[in-house]
């Protein structure tokens, strides 16, 4: 490889680190060609990039752009490295861990990841990284979280009218608030505090 193909390489991979905040260092040494295709295959899938550089130029590219921020990968540079690219930081943990029991094996052995700024470092990581949330898992618990009190509001409010009860519109909207309230994680005193206000006196 001459001097402009590897600045080339370089630049290439720059670009691929700039661009995303996760990415794996695998360890593909012994796999054979048709397991790599079968790996690359997975990974084009679940839209993760893979690509297989020398380590000298990997460490090159990422020094280029922040050595200090990336020392930590440093070590895992050796062997035969295959590099993941993904925007959903557990993919690629996901496809290794897949793959690796199609296969009954123990490759790619994962050296490093670095996951939206930190430093995952050993193949002892794989497991805790499969079972990282992504944002869209966070946000759909903490709606979920949301949601439920407002749900036994609607709730309440239906059942009053279903039932043709005679309480009085005061009265319904404050037992809606009571069974918020009970839905509410006790760290909220916001909603506790305005439950005696919903019922004052005529």
């Amino acid at each position: 490889m001459t001097k402009d193909q590897k600045n080339e390489v370089i630049e290439i991979l720059k670009g691929k680190f700039s661009q995303y905040n996760n990415f794996y260092i695998t360890d593909t040494e012994s796999l054979s060609v048709e397991q790599i295709s079968n790996l690359r295959r997975s990974c084009f899938n679940k839209e993760v990039e893979m690509k297989v550089a020398k380590n000298t130029l990997i460490r090159k590219a990422l020094e280029g752009l922040d050595s200090e921020k990336y020392s930590g990968l440093f070590d895992s540079l050796n062997n035969v490295t295959a590099l993941m690219f993904s925007e959903n930081p557990k993919d690629p943990a996901v496809i290794l861990s897949a793959f690796r029991k199609a296969n009954a094996g123990d490759r790619p052995t994962l050296k490093a990841a670095f996951i939206n700024g930190d430093i995952f470092v050993g193949d002892a990581s794989l497991v805790a990284l499969t079972n990282i949330k992504t944002k869209n898992e966070l946000i759909g618990e903490v709606l979920g979280l949301l949601q439920s009190p407002a749900k036994r509001v609607i709730a309440a409010l239906l059942n009053h009218a279903e039932n043709g009860s005679s309480a009085t519109e005061t009265e319904v909207v404050a037992a809606a608030v009571e069974v918020a309230v009970a839905e509410t994680p006790a760290e909220a005193p916001a909603v506790e505090a305005a439950a005696p206000e919903a019922a004052p006196e005529a």
